[in-house]
């Protein structure tokens, strides 16, 4: 099955281990980026996954481009040109000190895209399914008509069209984000949003809920579910659901809304090895099990059970395979050795 996914891949840099950005004089690289994050976990899930973005010719765009290769993305509607790969530095938190991210992406390539850069029509031919999320309408310039232009593209193709709202307070305001998503939201089938992304673009929040003090009423966050299938007339809406004890230690559950019946997955506790990517392999595991036919409630626990793993993973991708998840979903998370 063919999916598609659009957005930017930035080259992320951050200190070794724990470190702070002040304290080191080299850093590791690798790529990631919301969207790509999303396409590399469903082909490691078999699927025929297709990313789009804007890059420039030199070798930094092609390494992007190799990264995204070298797990099975197909990058052969990825536009080339412009001058710059975003960056990101990922400095990583440890117990009550949070991770930071600093943003270095301000004229990339995908910033400064126009809309012929991408043939929406030869794009999604025989197309199941088109992913986006609120960070790439958000990198200014054109992206808000690439992105409505593309998601009317999808739905004239047939294909279901999923979106994550992933609010980045850094790349613009609360108002600028509204008055886009609400066009984007209007083409959406399956919306997907963290505990705040749907309070910071709607305004509509959980009632009884502290994020920052670590204190969730779940049980909210049904009205939250609703209030936006309600407005946008969503199929679907998913809404991940974290607990943050501190920076290491987060409890992990969340709940998909399908018109119908509100399921809660279980929840895992979790000792985070990286979380940066961890609402991306929710995504991209939610979008698998529906693809391939799961129920409500085995969907929510298939793609809390992919992002879970994911946090004990190093980088933005999801290294896991589908046998992997499965065998978390059915109870098996005590991380004995397997030999």
């Amino acid at each position: 099955m063919k999916v598609v996914t659009f957005g930017e891949i930035m080259l992320r840099l951050e200190p070794e281990g724990y470190f702070r950005f002040v304290q080191v004089d080299k850093m590791t690289s690798t790529f990631g980026g919301g969207e790509a994050n999303v396409a590399v976990s469903l082909a490691n899930y078999g699927l025929d996954a297709y990313y789009v973005t804007k890059l420039p010719e030199h070798e930094i765009g092609q390494a992007a481009i190799n990264s995204l290769r070298r797990y099975g993305v197909n990058t052969s509607y990825i536009a080339r040109g412009g001058e710059r790969v975003g960056i990101y530095y990922n400095e990583r938190g440890a117990s009550q000190r949070g991770s930071k991210c600093i943003y270095d992406r301000a004229h990339s390539s995908i910033a400064e895209a126009k809309p012929d850069d991408f043939d929406w029509n030869r794009i999604f031919k025989d197309c199941k399914w088109f992913h986006l999320t609120g960070i790439t309408p958000a990198l200014g310039g054109n992206l808000v008509q690439i992105c409505v232009e593309a998601c009317k593209a999808a739905k004239s193709a047939g294909a279901t069209v999923s979106c994550d709202l992933n609010y980045r307070g850094k790349l613009w305001t609360r108002e600028q984000a509204r008055e886009a998503m609400s066009e984007i939201c209007k083409y959406v089938d399956v919306c997907i949003s963290n505990e705040e992304d749907a309070k910071d673009v709607f305004g509509i929040e959980a009632e009884n809920t502290d994020v920052t003090g670590g204190k969730l009423n779940k049980e909210g966050y049904k009205s939250v579910a609703k209030q936006l299938a309600d407005k946008f007339g969503f199929k679907k809406v998913a809404i991940t659901l974290r607990t943050s004890i501190n920076a290491n230690r987060n409890n992990w559950a969340a709940l998909l809304y399908d018109g119908k019946d509100f399921c809660f997955s279980k929840e895992y506790e979790m000792l985070i090895v990286d979380r940066v990517g961890g609402g991306d392999s929710f995504g991209g595991g939610l979008i698998y099990a529906l693809l391939t036919g799961k129920s409500s409630q085995d969907a929510v626990e298939f793609a809390v059970a992919a992002s879970c793993l994911k946090h004990s993973i190093e980088g933005d991708y999801n290294m896991v395979s589908v046998d992997e998840v499965e065998k978390l979903c059915k109870g098996n998370a005590s991380g004995r050795i397997q030999r």
